[in-house]
């Protein structure tokens, strides 16, 4: 992780970040909650708690962290199939961060930063499409009735028979000013929250029928105690796992794409351990869970935001907001965000893969493409899911070819091999009784089958085969068998088998698997030189002197 000097300038940009944040947070924090089945306040409370505790104990800087749709989905469920009572919800919601927490204890974060980034680029991507989707029927002044992006596209063609022109308006001169706002200005008052007021006072100054957000609940949450017997811890185990896994994977792909905004590092591991503390506290205090969100993540960065003190800020405000302060936001036009989600939508959009799509191979803009589709049209962790799964399957058929090519098999002519000392007969002519399988670099499942269908043809053909693992640096479980079968495939057709430079960590695997049980250790030499003298002598060609 970086280090940064903390000035004048980045606590401005901070507090930029975070009041921009809480704002545009706000809306969706209550909405969350509703759709959760925990109510609007909880909603709000679990952006408090989360957004605090992630803030700073997480291991992202810039990172803001807070209910988000699949959060809120994934805790729907949990009211619906798992609890029946609230206090039963709320301790899945303890137990999912207690384990998030170990998880981070025990170092697992790191797993994530192996995602390939034609993955990050169509998770972005599709985030972005979503983001554009969603907030299209707010930009026409329209109740959004829930749901995922493909449900807002089919309510597209009510929504434009029944737009309301004063909230088109605001959204098109806030999304306006979020691209034309000049670049020198934005040091001073980011283009967000200067869009964030020209559309306040268009909806608050001549455009009043645009709706906005409304009243804001207050009122301070009260202490939540876990549900402890053993009955609902067993059955929270569950659900408990779902909750953590989804704000995990949430979370440190978010940390990704702050990572590739702001040039820095995140610390997966304490990343895990903040958001773990953050929904155990938003659990005993009645709050939804939530996760790394990648729209307030990115609006925080546009705003300025680029510590610690902008997560920290955002929560202070909310809270404020919760105290009391809430009728200075109740009057913002719904359009005005969503105009300003807009320009944040199409920015997420990874415009720098796509522009270079005609450049990049061809597997790795399938992954993307596939990953962008499925996060639009099914969801974030299916995506990545499926995504990491074919990038997997490219890799092992790249991996595949790099070691094949470092394997040599050849034929050793007698009469160059092993013509001293040996009768001229036998050494005479192009005859090849011995063959030379080198094994060099690594080996692994990527390779297995095809080491077996190119290799098993060309130890038949010989009397007597040399296996070289002199330049062998790794096998895997599935390589070691692989030479297994050609230890089988060299009995069954009389050839002898000899084992040249076999040590450290490939004979290693290969004892592990008593693949070397069959092999003589007479068979076992140490250099070519060895292993010639043993090859006359199997073939009985040695100088009888």
């Amino acid at each position: 992780m970086q280090s940064q000097r903390y000035d004048l300038h980045t606590l401005r940009g901070d507090i930029f970040g975070g009041v921009t944040t809480a704002v545009v947070g706000l809306p969706v924090a209550l909405a969350f909650g509703v759709a959760s089945g925990l109510g609007a306040m909880a909603g709000l409370y679990g952006a408090i708690a989360l957004g605090f505790f992630a803030a700073v104990f997480g291991g992202t800087r810039s990172q803001i962290s807070g209910p988000t749709g699949p959060m809120a989905v994934a805790m729907a469920v949990v009211i619906t199939d798992h609890a029946s009572t609230l206090q039963e919800a709320l301790t899945v919601v303890v137990m999912a961060g207690v384990i998030q927490a170990l998880l981070g204890v025990l170092r697992f974060g790191r797993f994530v930063s192996y995602t390939p980034y034609s993955v990050i680029s169509g998770f972005m991507s599709g985030v972005g499409i979503i983001i554009i989707i969603l907030q299209t029927l707010p930009a026409l002044g329209v109740e959004a009735s829930g749901g995922g992006p493909l449900d807002v596209m089919r309510a597209w063609p009510d929504a434009i028979l029944n737009l309301n022109a004063s909230a088109v308006a605001i959204a098109a001169v806030s999304l306006g000013v979020c691209i034309f706002w000049p670049a020198r200005l934005h040091r001073w008052f980011p283009a967000t929250l200067a869009a964030l007021a020209v559309g306040t006072l268009m909806g608050v100054l001549f455009l009043g029928d645009a709706p906005d957000i409304g009243e804001v609940p207050t009122g301070l949450p009260g202490f939540e105690e876990p549900v402890l017997s053993l009955g609902v811890l067993a059955g929270a185990v569950q659900p408990a796992i779902t909750l953590a896994l989804l704000g995990a994977v949430d979370s440190l792909l978010t940390s990704l794409i702050a990572d590739s905004m702001t040039r820095t590092r995140h610390n997966p591991n304490q990343e895990l351990i903040g958001q773990g503390l953050g929904n155990i506290a938003a659990g005993l205090v009645g709050g939804l869970p939530g996760a790394g969100a990648t729209v307030g993540t990115v609006v925080n960065i546009r705003a300025g935001g680029s510590t610690r003190v902008s997560g920290a800020l955002r929560a202070l405000v909310l809270l404020a907001l919760v105290l009391g302060a809430g009728s200075y936001v109740e009057a913002v036009p719904l359009a005005a965000l969503a105009g300003i989600l807009l320009k944040v939508g199409w920015d997420i959009v990874d415009w720098r893969f796509l522009k270079r799509m005609h450049r990049v191979q061809r597997e790795h803009l399938m992954i993307m493409g596939i990953t962008m589709v499925l996060t639009v049209v099914l969801d974030l962790i299916t995506a990545v899911a499926i995504g990491l799964i074919v990038a997997a399957m490219s890799a092992a058929r790249q991996f595949e070819r790099l070691q094949l090519d470092s394997v040599v098999s050849v034929p050793l002519l007698d009469q160059s091999f092993l013509a001293e000392g040996a009768d001229g007969a036998d050494a005479g002519g192009f005859s090849a009784r011995v063959g030379l399988v080198a094994l060099r670099g690594t080996f692994t499942v990527a390779s297995s089958k095809s080491l077996i269908d190119i290799l098993g043809a060309d130890i038949a053909e010989h009397e007597v085969v040399i296996i070289d693992f002199t330049d062998t640096v790794h096998m895997d479980d599935s390589a070691a068998l692989v030479v297994e079968n050609l230890l089988e495939t060299a009995a069954d057709s009389d050839t002898e088998v000899i084992l040249l430079g076999l040590e450290g960590a490939p004979a290693t695997s290969l004892q592990a698997l008593d693949v070397l049980d069959r092999v003589p250790r007479d068979r076992m030499v140490d250099s070519l030189d060895q292993a010639r003298e043993l090859a006359r002598e199997l073939l009985g060609t040695s100088d009888p002197s």
